[in-house]
């Protein structure tokens, strides 16, 4: 579904944020990116998004060349806050995208109330987004990108500002929905437990200007669950191995 080829971006001569990245992701795949602060995660992911022009290589989407923010795409991105409309109610903010679909009216109140019903908040959709804790407002925030029915949804740093718990329930979620909605999920994320509990493949990448250091397969069976994943054989084997490439990279103590 999706293709980079050479990527490389540059914010200057002396800022190089990616040097050079080739890789592909499946149609129906969670891959996670992983890598050291600092090694151009952020840069990647605006880049797939078409946010960002890129200095060279090429990125595609089901073929296609991605120069702007194409057709298909969501983003989740980690300020929730920021992201929703404090004075939409919670239907409404999930309302917004299908504005631009022209979707008669019964398809799209079916879309907003399924995607609500499939993060569990059906029963918020009159209220607005203050009025709700942080795990709630980004549920909303995943539920407004299910309504839109991506074919690739973008996923940056979405759990950084909740709480552990809350955190566990809404990887859990993303898990369902990708498996109910049948999306492929690109996720950035600087937990490394979270890259392997959730993906099927964890790309990691370099220090910065970054480079693909390795495309690890995830062959952790499923369902996953937080307790009996996480303590299995085959998920701290592979979690190893991602901690020891990326402290690799890691410069050394002062």
């Amino acid at each position: 579904m999706l293709t980079v080829d050479r990527l490389h971006h540059s914010y200057g001569p002396d800022h190089v944020a990616i040097a050079s990245l080739t890789f592909k992701v499946n149609e129906g795949e969670i891959v996670a990116i992983v890598g050291p602060s600092g090694c151009g995660k952020t840069t990647l992911l605006k880049s797939l998004a078409g946010l960002l022009r890129i200095s060279g290589g090429a990125i595609r989407l089901d073929g296609q060349l991605v120069s702007d923010v194409p057709k298909g795409l969501a983003v989740v991105f980690q300020e929730y806050g920021r992201s929703l409309l404090p004075w939409c109610t919670v239907e409404a903010n999930v309302q917004l995208p299908l504005r631009y679909q022209s979707l008669p009216s019964d398809v799209s109140r079916r879309r907003i109330k399924d995607s609500l019903a499939a993060v569990g908040l059906l029963h918020v959709a009159g209220q607005y987004p203050w009025q709700l804790s942080g795990g709630m407002q980004q549920r909303v925030a995943i539920a407004r990108a299910l309504a839109y029915h991506p074919k690739l949804l973008l996923m940056d740093e979405p759990f950084a500002s909740v709480d552990a718990q809350t955190r566990a329930d809404l990887e859990d979620l993303v898990a369902e929905v990708r498996d109910r909605f049948d999306i492929t999920i690109v996720l950035v994320t600087h937990d490394i437990d979270e890259a392997v509990y959730l993906s099927d493949r964890v790309l990691v990448l370099s220090a910065s200007p970054s480079r693909l250091l390795a495309d690890i397969p995830i062959n952790v069976t499923r369902p996953r669950d937080q307790i009996t994943t996480r303590a299995s054989e085959q998920f701290l084997t592979v979690r190893s191995e991602v901690v020891r490439l990326i402290r690799r990279q890691a410069p050394p103590a002062s």
